[in-house]
């Protein structure tokens, strides 16, 4: 028998009818918006020259029905900022902010619906969450690792290189932390120990966080590694809340998460892109031959079947594909 798992913080959303709503694409959403990507700290950069549109685009997804804001901290590394001039400090600040700024989002877009504070429930729906993202060694590099993996790192590096970060965003005032878009079950296992560490000191033991792998097919991560089994290897892991798939073709999902399914007792979460394969190199979204450009709200539907409970959207989604997803669920059929 499984064992009941603890409350956490996703336990509410996931007691209710449905499914908790994760948002769309940040990045590529800022893009759409006219927001200049063309640099290695992508949507890091609008953090550090347009703050106050991140701000926007969470807020529109808070309206759209998201029940998660995602941070514009995927490529804010102490390492990347570095390399523009930004001290430890100067970094430091710049994370938090994210953290600040899907926050006055969340708390802007709950006022509005006039909900008291201490409210735990209103209207149907739950305060939103604020997941402080994390993303892979790759995304660091800016060369398209975190769709191959292969870093040549051990997974003693790969903590060291994760520690700060993950340490700062802990106590960021974030909800949980979305650790997502990982090519490898090693970089996985990396994260997740630091979780359990960190979960030692006292205020955080109710530290947790999603998992989320990059993969290429049906059955692997990007690197090679088979989602079943990186679901068996993170079952032990109390930090780890949930786990599943982003920033993949969409094609792919539902058997990704048919394998996965019987090597876990974790709410299993889905956000893919919206269709379009990207090129690293060239660093544009091209069409994709394979995919057959169903909407959002109905490829979701297959990724429901398959036992997806947080389910949303990666590249090139917005969040018109957000509220479509939402209106798919509540409309009666």
């Amino acid at each position: 028998m499984p064992v009941q798992a603890a409350s956490t913080v996703l336990t509410p959303f996931l007691q209710r009818p449905g499914h908790l709503v994760l948002d769309g694409a940040l990045a590529t959403e800022l893009e759409r918006r006219g927001a200049d990507l063309h640099d290695p700290l992508w949507s890091a950069r609008v953090l550090l020259e347009q703050p106050e549109l991140i701000r926007q685009v969470h807020l529109d997804y808070f309206h759209a029905g998201a029940d998660v804001a995602t941070t514009a901290t995927y490529q804010a590394t102490f390492e990347g900022l570095a390399a523009r001039g930004l001290s430890h400090e100067e970094a430091a600040a710049r994370m938090l902010l994210a953290v600040q700024l899907a926050c006055e989002a969340r708390d802007s877009f709950w006022q509005a619906w006039g909900a008291p504070e201490d409210a735990a429930h209103w209207r149907g729906r739950h305060r939103p969450l604020v997941a402080a993202s994390i993303g892979p060694y790759g995304a660091m590099r800016a060369d398209g690792s975190e769709y191959r993996g292969g870093y040549g790192l051990s997974r003693q590096a790969l903590k060291d290189f994760h520690r700060p970060r993950l340490a700062l965003l802990a106590r960021s005032g974030a909800d949980l932390l979305a650790c997502e878009t990982l090519p490898s079950l090693e970089e996985a296992l990396a994260l997740a120990e630091l979780l359990d560490e960190l979960r030692q000191a006292p205020d955080l033991a109710g530290l947790g966080a999603w998992i989320s792998f990059s993969c290429r097919d049906e059955a692997h991560t990007c690197e090679g590694q088979r989602l079943a089994d990186c679901a068996a290897a993170l079952e032990g892991f109390a930090g780890v809340l949930a786990l599943g798939v982003n920033c993949t073709a969409p094609q792919h999902v539902a058997a990704l998460l048919d394998s996965a399914r019987p090597f876990t007792t974790k709410p299993l979460l889905a956000y893919p892109n919206a269709g379009e394969r990207y090129d690293p190199v060239a660093k544009v979204w091209q069409p994709d031959p394979a995919c057959a450009h169903r909407p959002l709200a109905e490829m979701a539907m297959d990724w429901e079947r398959a036992g997806a409970r947080l389910i949303g959207g990666c590249c090139r989604t917005t969040p018109q594909d957000i509220s479509a997803l939402l209106a798919r669920w509540t409309t009666p059929s």
